[in-house]
């Protein structure tokens, strides 16, 4: 693929405003000190040309799934120091001219030009992912932040790519890592990713809407400890679907109880009784997409 950098995001596959924090200043200091070192030499009009790659593929395997080329798009896009970002440097940085600060502040990426893999492809080491082109203090500055926005998204995309591979095309996983990611940021990037690497769907609400993403759950273990049996159900009957005979679903769910436990070498006072009535009803909440979190006990053990 080959594009113009600020034509290319603007056309993207999806419609979506970028993360706040994904900004020029979402970089190492030394980017800014070499440019200004750069401007302070008189390389102003030096043209440059950057590859970025990688050199080991990640988990010890055989190759990479690029991810993250939109985002680096749309970040050259909006490619622009604030009134505010201009201030803090003053502040930062100031023994430096303070003529660097006004060419800062009417930098952009117009005149960076891009070539990239297509994103979702696979890659392999020391091939370079993204050439970079154009006035070399500009190339420069971009360098943290193109890393950053593609060495996490393609760990991510690798990782579930793995997991599709394993588990074979005919089995749903779903990302469920939110409370565990690296933050909001890396808990939005993973979501986004994991799909893109082949997951059916997230957990992650505003990922399912800022990246059209299908949103899925099951209940969590506070549901299941805050039920104790099934008379303190009000809700009971339920509606066959084809049918349309209505059953008392929580009888019905007592029965099979008896039913399965010798199945299982259990004695049916073994098991969870609130268990059971947390599952009957969240069933009877969502009986077309009822999907049951059974790890709060170990019945069996």
């Amino acid at each position: 693929m080959e594009a113009e950098a600020h034509s290319a995001a603007r056309h993207g596959s999806h419609s979506y405003r970028q993360n706040g924090v994904i900004q020029p200043l979402l970089t190492d200091l030394y980017q800014i000190t070499m440019a200004y070192a750069y401007w302070k030499a008189g390389k102003i009009e030096d043209k440059a040309v950057f590859d970025l790659f990688f050199r080991k593929n990640p988990f010890t395997g055989e190759f990479t799934i690029f991810g993250g080329l939109e985002e680096c798009l749309r970040f050259l896009e909006n490619f622009h120091y604030s009134d505010s970002d201009i201030e803090y440097l003053r502040e930062t940085l100031p023994t430096i001219d303070s003529e660097f600060f006004d060419y800062l502040g009417n930098l952009t990426a117009d005149d960076i030009t891009i070539h990239a893999i297509d994103e979702g492809s696979v890659v392999f080491p020391r091939v370079p992912l993204i050439r970079v082109e154009g006035p070399l203090i500009v190339a420069q500055l971009l360098e943290t932040t193109l890393l950053t926005l593609i060495n996490f998204a393609s760990l991510i995309a690798t990782n579930a790519v793995r997991y599709r591979l394993a588990s074979g095309p005919n089995i749903e996983l779903l990302e469920f890592g939110l409370r565990r990611a690296q933050g909001p940021d890396g808990g939005l990037s993973a979501s986004k990713y994991a799909y893109m690497g082949g997951f059916d769907g997230t957990s992650n609400v505003l990922a399912g809407k800022l990246y059209k993403i299908p949103v899925k759950g099951t209940h969590a273990h506070a549901y299941i400890s805050s039920f104790s049996n099934c008379n303190e159900l009000q809700s009971r009957k339920l509606k066959h679907n084809e049918t349309g005979e209505e059953v008392d679903f929580i009888q019905l769910c007592c029965d099979w109880k008896k039913n399965v436990t010798p199945i299982l070498n259990l004695i049916a006072d073994e098991s969870s009784l609130g268990e059971l009535a947390a599952f009957a009803s969240y069933a009877i909440a969502f009986p077309n997409g009822f999907l049951a979190l059974v790890d709060t006990y170990d019945t069996v053990r």
